[in-house]
């Protein structure tokens, strides 16, 4: 007999090691290399003490002469709060009572809602691997009638999200929350939420974000390649602080990259191991090779992923990567700082299934309290303005 009970221990004993490693390793190839730990967490921070520069301690001497006086390496504490990303499951009591007799419905019933949350999250937590932290996904350009919304992009766009829109003043507009994607045209680039009409509510230029996460999200590339603070460090005092940037590369070449990463390396000392870049600058790259007829070839890495190789090095291509650009990374400087690895909340019973409120549906929710972290942000690189086939 399938009970509420027998599901809360499924999900306990069975269901969260397949969920973890499918999130930890299977949602994003780039978030596949990142390790995680829980190192440097401090209460709800992250503190990270970093060295840069080498030993002052060090020179060549006559055979009698002075010894060189020791001296440290230099450092700077990179500051960051963990980010608390949550997943949540829902299940009927209808559906609950309808597999409580035969067990092949009651695991069809769970395996559905784990695959459900497992696309949904993968989706949402590669998307902030390239975001700035702020969460915002793309600005309104236009808008229609029967809420059709034209965004700056829909790449972190997808049918089913809840989504917030906010003003100029970057408020949310209460009027136009909690509103549900109904569908993505992504060739114009429009949307179509559902509720009553918006277009009265909402400037033109407005933000559009993850419903009640605004602020709240990891500290993605689009970060490390910003401008201001990073992890509380001012960027503009410190060389370190200041990734390899190329503007306008027009036409992607063997010799733009490889000038990127020799730069890198001479700079800083890291070592370039993984390549990501939009899906046009992909092919653009198969292209350029092509005219030489040569074809790049294929490695597999973490997570079983499979990619092309430029020079040994993985070029992988993400939906969320911006268009045009290509980012040159050492992933072994980058870390998931993080309490845990993925848990169930329980409740003071111990119990993961809860009811909601007037309603005859249980839900289960996943959490993790984490933050990315990159130590070493001059050993990174970004080409933009590229060209796409």
């Amino acid at each position: 007999m399938i009970t509420i009970e027998t599901a809360d221990n499924a999900l306990k004993s069975f269901y969260l090691d397949a969920v973890t490693e499918a999130l930890d390793l299977k949602a994003n190839p780039l978030l596949a290399q990142i390790q995680r730990s829980t190192a440097d967490v401090v209460g709800k921070d992250v503190k990270k003490l970093v060295k840069y520069g080498v030993n002052g301690g060090i020179s060549a001497g006559s055979e009698t002469g002075a010894l060189p006086a020791s001296s440290q390496s230099d450092r700077v504490c990179f500051t960051s709060t963990l980010k608390n990303l949550y997943g949540t499951i829902e299940i009927s009591d209808k559906a609950l009572r309808a597999s409580a007799s035969n067990e092949g419905a009651f695991v069809n019933l769970l395996n559905d809602e784990m695959q459900s949350l497992v696309k949904s999250a993968s989706f949402n937590f590669g998307r902030m691997l390239y975001g700035d932290g702020t969460g915002k996904i793309a600005e309104v350009e236009d808008i229609g009638e029967n809420n059709d919304i034209t965004l700056t992009s829909v790449k972190g766009v997808m049918e089913g999200m809840i989504l917030d829109f906010t003003s100029l003043s970057d408020a949310i507009i209460a009027s136009a929350s909690n509103r549900k994607v109904l569908s993505v045209d992504r060739i114009n680039r429009v949307i179509v939420v559902d509720g009553e009409d918006i277009s009265s509510a909402m400037p033109l230029g407005a933000g559009v974000y993850l419903h009640d996460s605004k602020g709240y999200e990891i500290t993605g590339l689009g970060a490390l390649f910003g401008e201001g603070t990073l992890y509380g460090v001012d960027r503009t005092t410190s060389p370190m602080m200041k990734p390899y940037v190329k503007t306008a590369v027009g036409e992607i070449t063997e010799n733009v990259i490889q000038t990127a990463i020799d730069t890198i390396e001479e700079n800083s000392g890291s070592k370039v191991n993984f390549i990501v870049c939009s899906w046009g600058v992909k092919r653009a790259l198969a292209e350029y090779f092509r005219k030489f007829t040569t074809i790049l070839p294929s490695v597999e890495f973490a997570g079983g992923f499979k990619a092309v190789s430029f020079n040994g090095i993985p070029v992988v291509a993400d939906r969320f990567c911006p268009e045009g650009t290509m980012y040159l990374l050492n992933t072994d400087d980058f870390k998931i700082h993080q309490l845990c690895d993925w848990k169930w909340l329980e409740g003071e019973d111990g119990k993961i299934l809860k009811q909601v409120p007037m309603k005859p549906v249980y839900t289960a929710t996943l959490v993790k309290y984490a933050e990315l972290m990159c130590e070493k942000p001059n050993g990174q690189g970004m080409l933009t303005g590229i060209t796409e086939a």
